[in-house]
């Protein structure tokens, strides 16, 4: 692009980022959104909006044989987003780029085999995790990002928030599951997150800012049905 043309872009693109936020978009969907609005300008070396139809089907095509088909739904969404919001423009013709669907069914646990994993869960805030998560029918982000002021032990209920679909939802809380979180929390006490960062001490876990590792609790989780000998996949709800 020459001098003039990659002016007007960055104004683009600038616009594209500040339609982004002011839209309420997740960090990682601005950075992936943002990202492939470059990647389409710079594979042509133009900005998008000059970009006909038919350039766009090609270049599809061949993003469909170099990368996944989560990453071209990603980039298609972006470029929809771009095109709608940025340009005012029409994009009728993103219906020919669909994704397949996959069907698959999650393997269910019984609840004998959640009171197994339990069990042979040895640290206490993994074992109040696997009891919140599948008590509660919660998803492993949606357990993680608890925190103390979400607990209603009165109306024994809890709020999630931003769910899935990015929506707040109450569900119920069992007693069995407040007594548990409540002595998980007096134990770290920390003001802000029931399920904190950090291993070692209980002051290092009182003062942590950001809630457990996903990483980590998969791999509690994956442990203990190892250890149980559980041949199921996390479900559904734990895994996401």
């Amino acid at each position: 692009m020459n001098t003039i043309e990659q002016t007007y872009f960055e104004k683009l693109y600038n616009r594209h980022l500040r339609a982004l936020k002011l839209r309420g978009m997740s960090d990682a969907t601005i950075d992936s959104y943002a990202r492939a609005v470059r990647r389409v300008t710079e594979h042509f070396d133009c900005s998008p909006e000059r970009l006909s139809t038919e350039q766009l089907e090609v270049y599809f095509a061949e993003l469909v044989e170099s990368h996944s088909w989560s990453t071209v739904k990603i980039d298609r969404n972006g470029l929809q987003f771009f095109w709608q919001y940025v340009l005012k423009k029409d994009w009728q013709w993103i219906k020919i780029i669909k994704a397949p669907k996959i069907q698959t069914l999650p393997d269910i646990l019984a609840v004998s085999e959640v009171e197994q994993l339990i069990a042979v869960t040895y640290k206490l805030r993994y074992k109040v995790f696997l009891l919140a998560t599948y008590s509660m029918g919660l998803r492993l982000g949606e357990t993680l990002s608890l925190q103390v002021g979400d607990i209603d032990a009165k109306r024994k209920q809890v709020h999630i928030r931003r769910g899935k679909g990015h929506k707040d939802r109450f569900v119920p809380l069992p007693d069995l599951t407040c007594y548990a979180l409540r002595d998980l929390w007096r134990k770290h006490r920390n003001p802000v997150w029931l399920f904190p960062s950090g291993t070692g001490s209980m002051e290092t876990l009182q003062n942590a800012t950001t809630p457990m590792d996903r990483g980590g609790a998969q791999a509690a989780m994956k442990a203990a049905l190892k250890d149980c000998g559980i041949k199921k996949s996390l479900d559904s709800h734990a895994a996401s």
